[in-house]
C-alpha cells in the first residue's frame, strides 16, 4: 500500500510524529470491524475515539506509554460484540 505509506509519512512530516509508532494494520482492522459490525460511518468515529483514548492515557501517564494495541483490540472486540448483539 504505497499510497497509504506515503500518506502516513506526509502526515508524520506535517504534524510531527514517528510513523513507525502507528500500527496501520490494527487501525485498518478496527475500522473494518466498526464499519461491518456497527455501521459504515462508525469506522472513522471509532478510530478517532481509539486515538483519543490513547492520547488521554498518554497525557495522564507518568511512566510507560499506553499500550495502543490493547486499546485498539478492546474497541474492536466491543464493535464486534455490538454487531453480534444487534444481529
Amino acid at each position: 500500500m504505497k499510497e497509504l505509506d506515503d500518506w502516513l509519512q506526509a502526515l508524520a512530516d506535517e504534524v510531527g510524529f514517528d510513523p513507525a509508532d502507528v500500527d496501520v494494520e490494527a487501525v485498518l482492522d478496527l475500522a473494518g470491524d466498526a464499519a461491518h459490525s456497527v455501521v459504515r460511518p462508525a469506522a472513522p468515529l471509532t478510530t478517532y475515539v481509539a486515538g483519543y483514548v490513547v492520547g488521554l492515557a498518554a497525557g495522564r501517564s507518568t511512566g510507560d506509554a499506553p499500550d495502543s494495541r490493547a486499546v485498539l483490540d478492546r474497541i474492536a472486540a466491543f464493535a464486534r460484540a455490538w454487531g453480534d448483539a444487534e444481529a
